[in-house]
């Protein structure tokens, strides 16, 4: 898929990764459209970027679709969604007060998992209603998972079934979509210096890093936008996680 003049959706891209991916694909010459909470720095980041901003909780099934629509409007078309609106909390299967409860499991679900998923069926029909370029593909699906996926740890429980998830989906929906020209892939980041972690001291992220290979530090947002940005270039990735992780593993905690 050609980045320049394509037309882009970026969920979650007023902060983080989702900001780095949209700065980029706008700087390699993407129409983008920023989509994110009302209360994020959404408008500044489209304007700074020549793009849009729309407001919406991914969580809103009914809602994310109006505004999609809305979007891949006024963009006229959509090639490529990335998507990196996300978010766990820390509990245990079990503790001195008892089960994890159900409501919180679920709504890490909802707000990871079904929410991707919800995003990627529309993306994917606003996709395939749009003309083929010379090798058939009508556009990219980037999903955010985490390698909380393959190795998660002590309270992660709700977050990795989650991010396992968008994982998974992977293959399947690439399947699913590869008669219409559409591939989907997933990149699974390690720690990066984003959301919590934005700004946390040296001093304690050197022990938080040091399982790494190399390098022994945390991921920069930008490292994420480059990889999505290779993803949407090269036509043969399809169907895949991507680990972003500098040779990391976490440990059980």
């Amino acid at each position: 898929m050609e980045i320049q003049g394509a037309r882009a959706v970026v969920v979650g891209g007023a902060s983080g990764m989702g900001r780095a991916s949209a700065e980029l694909l706008a700087a390699r010459g993407a129409k983008v459209v920023v989509v994110d909470r009302t209360a994020s720095e959404g408008s500044k980041i489209a304007a700074e970027l020549g793009g849009s901003f729309f407001e919406a909780d991914v969580t809103d099934h009914t809602g994310v679709e109006s505004v999609l629509a809305e979007a891949v409007e006024q963009l006229g078309g959509l090639d490529i969604a990335v998507n990196t609106a996300g978010g766990g909390i820390a509990k245990r299967t079990l503790s001195k007060t008892g089960p994890h409860d159900l409501e919180s499991f679920q709504q890490i679900i909802n707000l990871n998992l079904i929410s991707t998923f919800n995003l990627n069926r529309l993306q994917a029909w606003h996709m395939s209603q749009g003309e083929p370029n010379a090798d058939g593909e009508r556009g990219v699906i980037v999903n955010t998972a985490s390698i909380a996926a393959f190795e998660g740890q002590i309270g992660q429980v709700a977050y990795t079934a989650a991010k396992a998830g968008i994982a998974g989906m992977a293959l399947t929906m690439a399947r699913d979509l590869g008669s219409v020209g559409v591939r989907v892939l997933a990149i699974a980041p390690s720690l990066f210096d984003t959301g919590i972690l934005a700004g946390v001291p040296e001093e304690m992220v050197t022990p938080l890093v040091a399982g790494n290979a190399f390098p022994k530090r945390m991921g920069r947002p930008e490292e994420y936008a480059k990889l999505a940005c290779s993803i949407i270039d090269n036509a043969m990735l399809n169907g895949q996680c991507l680990r972003l992780d500098a040779g990391m593993r976490f440990a059980p905690k």
